[in-house]
């Protein structure tokens, strides 16, 4: 029987759901994403994604992959799957992908971003999207603090206790902060991450940016390996799954 595997790319608005894993109370994205798939389809579909997001994170391009032995046109599958899901899930493409490509093994780096509203007064609009500071923060702190967590270290310290990774050794190749009006947004790129681990970095962005804690002290968090000495985990809300990059296995379909 005829078997292709496709790969989809989502974004949705994370507000509503309990994050993107599947759990008994179906309220949850892949759980909605696969119920759309099996109506258009009419199969028993299973999709494995590059990252799960938890409850309250937004995605621009989380990218999914799944089996069927439906032949279909690539924007019949987008607006047959988009036709059942609801207003905050969109499926963006569609493409035919290699048999061995997985969603979250071929994957090359994650890129999240983490956006704060640093003003005095709350904003209504932004609520769902950015996480609300009313101490001033300097950028430029951030900045030089994040320059101290590139490369290759044991992120111990800015793992959850409920993280299952066997390692906690990851790369962080890139992390931009820039200050646009009000909106303080940190860029984060690393091979993988670790659960909770952007929502501790910017924990610990926030003692130093408000001056509670110097610039060098980010590294004794490393060293510490201790999630103990490391900051508070910041709200999800201001987090957002930016991009997955697969190099050249996405480009050619």
């Amino acid at each position: 029987m005829f078997e292709v595997r496709l790969a989809l790319g989502i974004e949705y608005d994370g507000t509503e759901w309990s994050g993107w894993q599947s759990q008994p109370s179906r309220n949850t994205v892949q759980d909605h994403l696969e119920d759309a798939i099996e109506k258009f389809s009419l199969e028993k579909i299973r999709v494995i994604c590059a990252g799960r997001t938890d409850a309250g994170v937004h995605a621009k391009e989380q990218v999914a992959h799944f089996d069927t032995n439906l032949n279909r046109e690539r924007h019949s599958w987008l607006r047959g799957i988009n036709s059942f899901l609801p207003a905050s899930i969109n499926v963006k493409w569609v493409r035919s992908v290699p048999s061995d490509f997985h969603a979250r093994f071929s994957a090359k780096s994650r890129k999240y971003s983490y956006s704060i509203l640093n003003q005095k007064v709350r904003s209504s609009l932004n609520r769902n999207f950015t996480t609300w500071i009313a101490v001033p923060l300097d950028h430029n702190r951030i900045t030089n603090a994040g320059k101290l967590l590139l490369g290759v270290h044991d992120f111990s310290a800015f793992r959850s206790s409920e993280c299952q990774a066997k390692s906690a050794v990851r790369k962080i190749i890139k992390i931009n902060v820039e200050k646009i009006n009000s909106i303080i947004r940190i860029e984060i790129e690393a091979n993988a991450f670790l659960h909770h681990m952007v929502r501790n970095i910017v924990g610990c962005f926030f003692e130093i940016g408000r001056g509670e804690k110097p610039v060098e002290w980010i590294r004794e968090v490393i060293d510490s390996r201790d999630r103990s000495i490391c900051a508070k985990t910041f709200p999800p809300e201001g987090l957002c799954l930016e991009k997955i990059d697969y190099g050249d296995l996405l480009n050619a379909n």
